[in-house]
């Protein structure tokens, strides 16, 4: 579960080597985001010559949660860290790579060209 002040770390080579979460999109007073929500997000710490720079405001994709969630064939999916990839106003990644695996439901929310990049989509 993503919240509002949550961290996330980077999962691609956008130049970020941090997030803090700002607002949850998908409905009015969302709390909660979960893998495939998009999120915006403010940059804390940024590598000089990344795509992003410091305090730069962002829109993310959420691609690993530490906080498991139910499939619909009834297994559970979690992950070690809480990891999100930039995405511009159309929804393509901003960076050139995804570093580690990816939960399924990315691509099934429509985010295809980013399960492409990725090394492993569980």
């Amino acid at each position: 579960m993503i919240q509002m002040r949550s961290i996330i770390s980077p999962a691609d080579n956008c130049g970020a080597k941090r997030f803090h979460v700002i607002h949850i999109y998908r409905g009015f007073k969302r709390r909660y985001g979960t893998l495939a929500d998009l999120v915006s997000a403010v940059v804390d710490r940024a590598d000089p010559n990344g795509v992003v720079k410091d305090s730069e405001i962002c829109k993310l994709v959420i691609v690993r949660t530490t906080k498991a969630v139910r499939r619909t064939d009834g297994s559970y999916i979690r992950f070690d860290d809480n990891a999100g990839v930039v995405v511009d106003k159309d929804g393509n990644p901003r960076g050139t790579r995804v570093f580690g695996p990816i939960a399924r439901e990315v691509k099934e929310a429509g985010y295809s060209k980013i399960a492409s990049l990725a090394t492993e989509v569980l």
